[in-house]
């Protein structure tokens, strides 16, 4: 079933002799439970065109549709909470609020949304990431695995149909990009969650059940792994 589906993407910045194109007339569809990655060189698109499919960044031209609803004809507040209720984001660089301990990091999207958190849902979560024992502490207080593990609770606390992660294990040694890419598929099959990674590792890339590959703004490989 198709979960994600993106016609004519095109993406301009700047304008007149100055103007880049990011991207150009980008057309794929993603299926739910799928695992794609998404590779190519610096500079190539990769990471403009998940922020555009995360409804970070609006485009130049086209259209976005996440289970049918186009989200860029979403007004700005109807965007961000479709993003916090749909969309699990997850950066190379975690982007956790300094202020708040872990568990109030991982929660945040659910007392945005002024949601009650489901205590079993958070459970269980916590458990499969590890931190059991860190509810408690502070960013500052967790190695790079560790707050990248918050940031993966974060992204799932409030069951999104899609997870996008922007090269998340950019930032971490071999040991620790194993097991964040082993727990990022873990969810993806224990919850049927798709899943789309940016990366410029190819031992990530060839884990994921397709690759597209990104050069110049285009599609220039799309490729099934495992069908």
């Amino acid at each position: 079933m198709e979960l994600m589906r993106i016609e004519n993407l095109s993406k301009v910045y700047g304008k007149g002799d100055t103007a880049v194109k990011a991207l150009d007339n980008v057309s794929f569809s993603v299926k739910q439970g799928e695992f794609v990655a998404i590779i190519g060189p610096s500079g190539s698109g990769k990471s403009t065109l998940l922020h555009l499919l995360g409804g970070v960044d609006r485009p130049t031209d086209g259209r976005v549709f996440i289970e049918n609803t186009d989200i860029y004809a979403l007004n700005e507040t109807q965007l961000a909470i479709f993003r916090r209720r749909q969309i699990g984001l997850i950066y190379q660089f975690y982007n956790l609020l300094p202020i708040l301990t872990v568990e109030e990091n991982i929660t945040l999207p659910m007392l945005l949304d002024a949601h009650k958190v489901d205590k079993k849902h958070f459970k269980e979560i916590v458990e499969i990431l590890g931190l059991q024992k860190r509810l408690d502490y502070l960013p500052n207080q967790l190695s790079g695995g560790q707050q990248q593990r918050v940031s993966i609770g974060r992204a799932l606390i409030s069951n999104p149909s899609i997870i996008l992660a922007d090269e998340p294990t950019g930032n971490l040694d071999s040991k620790n990009s194993k097991e964040i890419i082993d727990l990022l598929k873990l969810f993806n099959k224990t919850y049927n969650q798709t899943l789309v990674v940016i990366t410029h590792d190819d031992r990530i890339a060839l884990q994921a059940d397709r690759v597209i590959s990104i050069e110049d703004g285009t599609i220039a490989k799309d490729e099934v792994i495992r069908p």
